[in-house]
């Protein structure tokens, strides 16, 4: 025990003869600049070619995704081969296993990211959401070597260099938790306060999600909240979800109020939950313009012209899809405005409200709004019909 007691003791007052150890960053450069598109939520697409395929496919960038995939049927189409893994991936409808190809090359505009191991996914759901084909997904495997500036001003993004940055003197800086993942501690309040972690998800095309057992456990949702039913789709596929809204959602300094929010029965343990109560997603985060660095484990925030777009608070208990060329109701909720309308599944959608572009984007901007009456006309068995549908609010 003396031995023991001495050894501490000379830890305690030997003095440490070692010089601070400073590691000085080279400065950011800038190394491409291109345009992105966005999809219903904020989502961000942007074109990329794989190794030397010279067409161009569309990936969405996700800071929710802890690697970089490509679609299944992508793989298939332009014969790329592939390696079975012992290695799952967890999304919203199942965990499974996914085969890889391995150190492949990546070509943005600007910039070819080479050694990448991209896991194969299943995006149909995801393609058929969107009316566009989605061949992959962007995530960790990028982030981690570059700082990306996404900025819903312009519709552009930027990728930097690692190293020192000087960030806007507006705005507010956070820092995350990084895993594979950001992690942003922030407060949520509706019955009752609660501060918390949520995944930063720029893959995730709502606002706010919490899983189910988190809002249980918090009780932070009032009573007097009556969420309805709704479809949503992610990797794996589709599943159901309540909807509702809490009264303040605060990200840094920010506050936003009156926040449309999915309530997920997470039983694959995608939020992590306890660690996590679920998601903050791009609805929300398109709202400022970010600059994501992933090397420095911040990510810094300026609001933005949409900072006070209204949130999207209509139901209608439909979900639509682009298949073969046509958008095709898939699912309808029971006792819901769509199923009060007189809607079947597979009923074609042809029209909404006198637009007849066949843009399944449009058509759904048109029937999120709340409290309207709407004339869809329809394809049953060859025959056109016009229903109406009138619209909810889930405020």
């Amino acid at each position: 025990m003396r031995f023991v007691r001495l050894t501490i003791l000379c830890l305690l007052v030997c003095p440490v003869i070692r010089a601070q150890e400073i590691i000085n960053l080279p400065e950011s450069k800038l190394i491409t600049r291109f345009p992105f598109r966005q999809y219903s939520g904020g989502v961000v697409i942007i074109n990329a070619c794989f190794e030397q395929i010279p067409d161009s496919l569309n990936f969405i960038m996700d800071t929710g995704c802890a690697g970089i995939s490509l679609d299944s049927s992508t793989c298939v189409e332009f014969n790329i081969p592939t390696t079975a893994s012992d290695i799952s991936v967890t999304g919203i409808a199942g965990v499974r296993k996914v085969n890889f190809t391995y150190n492949k090359k990546l070509k943005l505009p600007g910039l070819t990211a080479e050694n990448l191991n991209f896991h194969i996914n299943d995006y149909t759901a995801l393609s058929s959401v969107y009316g566009e084909k989605i061949d992959g997904v962007i995530g960790y495997s990028f982030f981690s070597r570059y700082i990306v500036k996404l900025n819903f001003d312009s519709n552009e993004m930027e990728v930097y260099t690692q190293g020192t940055l000087k960030y806007p003197s507006d705005g507010t800086l956070l820092r995350p938790i990084f895993t594979a993942l950001p992690i942003q501690y922030m407060q949520v309040k509706d019955h009752r306060r609660v501060d918390f972690n949520f995944y930063f998800d720029t893959g995730a095309g709502l606002c706010f999600l919490m899983s189910e057992k988190f809002a249980k456990d918090s009780a932070i949702l009032s009573k007097k909240r009556k969420p309805v039913i709704t479809q949503a789709e992610g990797m794996g596929g589709k599943t159901q979800m309540r909807l509702t809204i809490v009264k303040e959602v605060k990200i840094g300094p920010y506050r936003f109020r009156q926040v449309p929010t999915y309530l997920y029965n997470d039983v694959f343990g995608v939020t992590a939950y306890p660690f996590t109560g679920g998601l903050i997603g791009n609805d929300l985060l398109r709202r400022f313009n970010l600059i994501i660095n992933y090397p420095q484990h911040e990510i810094h925030l300026l609001p933005n012209k949409h900072f006070n777009d209204p949130f999207d608070y209509g139901y209608s208990g439909i979900t639509i899809y682009y298949n073969d060329g046509k958008i095709i109701v898939e699912d309808i909720i029971k006792d819901s405005p769509a199923d009060k309308a007189g809607f079947f599944l597979d009923d074609e959608i042809i029209g909404v409200d006198n637009n007849f572009s066949g843009n399944i984007q449009q058509y759904k901007n048109l029937l999120q709004e709340p409290d309207k009456k709407i004339k869809v006309i329809i394809r049953r068995n060859h025959n056109i019909e016009e229903l109406v549908i009138y619209t909810t609010s889930i405020r």
